[in-house]
């Protein structure tokens, strides 16, 4: 990849996870939450071998890994760039408009309500629709196999995530809830 889009890279990072923690600093008390020791397991440390497989190139030399699935090219850098922008662009408007009812984890809050405006009137979780965006988006940046195998374990890191927020907001909300999974997807409008 070259400089200025590592560069352009990172300042999307750098951005989506300022806002993430500036927003986290007000949300409402959790009244149940999944137990730390499966969010280790099945989501933070699945996050962190992403974001390995992401990191330097050299760490990968001479492994399948590092074989290319697009050129290192303008018009895929541009593109895989473009992808980052709109997933960070997402993430951000969807955490926005979850306000006080979100957490970092899967967790009911007091007086949990459901969000069904903006990109929830078309996906159930688009925090997790722009993150996998923003991960493919990497990918095309790097270029490598590297980064499809980083957006697989993201995505089913997320898919666990995903089936076990529903069932808690099935169970929460009840009809309200499954009328609302009717009408919309999980992640992707049309797809999935």
């Amino acid at each position: 990849m070259s400089h200025g889009f590592n560069v352009a890279l990172h300042v999307v990072w750098l951005a989506l996870l300022s806002y993430w923690l500036w927003s986290a600093r007000r949300v409402k008390t959790s009244v149940q939450t999944e137990h730390p020791a499966k969010r280790l397991v099945a989501y933070w440390l699945p996050l962190a071998v992403a974001f390995a497989l992401l990191g330097p190139g050299e760490w990968f030399q001479h492994t399948l890994l590092a074989e290319q699935f697009v050129p290192h090219s303008m018009p895929f850098e541009s593109l895989g760039l473009l992808f980052c922008v709109l997933g960070a662009s997402l993430a951000c408007w969807a955490r926005y408009l979850l306000g006080e009812n979100w957490s970092a984890t899967v967790q009911l809050k007091d007086n949990h309500q459901l969000i069904t405006a903006g990109p929830y009137r078309l996906v159930r979780h688009p925090i997790y629709s722009g993150f996998l965006l923003l991960f493919l988006g990497n990918a095309v940046l790097v270029g490598d196999w590297r980064g499809l195998l980083a957006l697989a374990i993201v995505f089913a890191s997320f898919w666990r995530k995903l089936r076990l927020e529903e069932r808690w907001l099935s169970q929460h909300f009840g009809e309200a809830y499954r009328a609302y999974s009717k009408r919309s997807h999980a992640l992707v409008p049309g797809l999935l």
